[in-house]
C-alpha cells in the first residue's frame, strides 16, 4: 500500500512539473520582445536577406484574439499585428505538432508594410510561431511558392517568401 502511495505521489510531481514545462503563460514579453536573425542557410531562406532581424512582441493570455506584432529589420514588417485566423482554433491544425521541444505552435497572418516592393509585395504572409521548451522561440515566414514551369508568374503574385527566425528574449521594446 505504501508503495502505490509513493507511486502516485511520484506521478502527480511529474505530471505538475510538466504542465509547468508546457504553460506558454511565461512566453508573454510584457514590455520587452523576444528578438533575433534568420537561419543563414540558403536551403532554408528564400526572399529574405541573411541579415535581416525579427523582432516580436506577445501576449500568451490573447493568442486567440490579439497575440502581438512583428518587426523586421529590412522595413518588411513594422508592428504588423499577428492576426489570428479564427477558424483554426475549432480545427485539427490548432494541434500542429511538428519537431521535438515543442510548447506550442501558434498559426497568424501579417500583412507587410505599406510601399514594400510594390502591390504585389502586399499580400498577406502565414506566420508560424512555435513556443520552444527551451524559452526562446522560431517564427515561420511562408508566402507562395516557386513556379513549377519557366513561364513568369500570374499578375498580382508575390514572390515566394521562407524564413526561419530564432528568437530569444531582450529587455524593451524592438529596436527597430
Amino acid at each position: 500500500m505504501a508503495a502505490v502511495r509513493v507511486a502516485l505521489a511520484v506521478l502527480v510531481v511529474v505530471a505538475l512539473a510538466s504542465a509547468g514545462c508546457r504553460d506558454p503563460s511565461r512566453f508573454s514579453s510584457k514590455g520587452d520582445r523576444f528578438e533575433g536573425s534568420v537561419v543563414k542557410g540558403s536551403f532554408v531562406r528564400s526572399g529574405v536577406g541573411e541579415d535581416v532581424r525579427l523582432c516580436m512582441t506577445l501576449d500568451a493570455e490573447r493568442v486567440q484574439d490579439a497575440p502581438g506584432t512583428i518587426t523586421t529589420s529590412d522595413g518588411r514588417f513594422q508592428a504588423a499585428p499577428l492576426r489570428p485566423i479564427p477558424q483554426i482554433w475549432h480545427d485539427p491544425l490548432s494541434t500542429l505538432n511538428f519537431g521535438d521541444g515543442r510548447v506550442q505552435n501558434l498559426v497568424y497572418a501579417a500583412s507587410p508594410s505599406p510601399g514594400d516592393g510594390g502591390e504585389a509585395e502586399a499580400q498577406d504572409v502565414m506566420v508560424i510561431v512555435s513556443l520552444m521548451q527551451t524559452d526562446h522561440v522560431e517564427v515561420r515566414l511562408i508566402r507562395g511558392a516557386p513556379q513549377t514551369d519557366a513561364g513568369p508568374p500570374p499578375p498580382g503574385t508575390s514572390r515566394p517568401l521562407f524564413g526561419v527566425f530564432n528568437l530569444y528574449r531582450q529587455l524593451g521594446p524592438c529596436e527597430f
